[in-house]
């Protein structure tokens, strides 16, 4: 560690140095207990408690690293890299008739567990949740991915988290799901892959926008592009020339 300590003979440079050693054991014993349950490597775990600079303090992911908060890892990282550059461009229709009922009139049970969409999403989003038997979310805590901050939800106030579409459904349908029948289209409405729980007037700030218009705050945005280009590719979306440089952007992030 590179904390410097007073090396005097006096009272406060020993509690000092005590301090220091307590720390160091403290660590190291840390880091003994998380590689026996693990099975990482000792030293990397050191590492990792310690800071890869040797610091004592904690410091944002580099780039190449994980979105830990949001459980994004390397591995998929590197492959929403690799399907970024498969990904057509194209410039976006415009929107002519639509009409948000062309997805669906409103949140359905996809996988036939009883439970609308809506409320799938918030049970799978919120922590500390209370529901009740007709699978309705009535209170949580949302660590919200869009701004950073925490929420507390209640069903009283139900705008304060919304649902979002993280491939917006307007802009969907300009990018090519006009041409797809109403099931696929109702399908990619419900889907958990395209849906985050979000702090409301973030969600009503983004609007129909893409990744080159509207981005979340700097801790998501690994998590946010991996997860667009995912979805994007799974659908068969092209994206714009504008959102495709939005979506590299962000997982230099990572």
């Amino acid at each position: 560690m590179n904390r410097p300590f007073r090396s005097d003979s006096g009272s406060g440079g020993r509690k000092g140095l005590t301090g220091l050693l307590a720390s160091a054991v403290a660590v190291i014993v840390l880091a003994a207990v998380i590689s026996a349950f693990t099975g990482k490597d000792f030293l990397d775990t050191a590492g990792d408690l310690l800071g890869r600079d040797g610091g004592s303090g904690s410091s944002a992911p580099g780039p190449g690293s994980a979105d830990d908060r949001w459980g994004t890892t390397d591995q998929e990282v590197a492959e929403a890299r690799k399907r970024l550059e498969t990904i057509a461009i194209a410039e976006p229709q415009p929107r002519g008739d639509y009409e948000r009922k062309e997805f669906g009139s409103s949140w359905i049970d996809t996988n036939n567990n009883g439970c609308s969409t809506r409320n799938d999403i918030l049970a799978r989003d919120l922590e500390d949740t209370r529901v009740n038997t007709d699978c309705k979310v009535l209170e949580g805590t949302l660590e919200d991915p869009y701004t950073g901050e925490t929420i507390d939800f209640t069903a009283d106030r139900p705008q304060e988290v919304q649902i979002d579409h993280l491939v917006p459904l307007s802009l969907a349908w300009r990018m090519g799901a006009s041409e797809w029948d109403r099931d696929k289209r109702v399908e990619f409405a419900n889907d958990p892959e395209n849906l985050f729980a979000s702090d409301g007037p973030a969600n009503m700030q983004k609007g129909d926008a893409g990744p080159g218009e509207w981005q979340p705050f700097e801790g998501f945005q690994c998590t946010y592009a991996v997860s667009y280009i995912n979805v994007s590719v799974g659908y068969g979306l092209p994206v714009a020339k504008e959102d495709h440089a939005g979506l590299k952007d962000m997982l230099a992030t990572c």
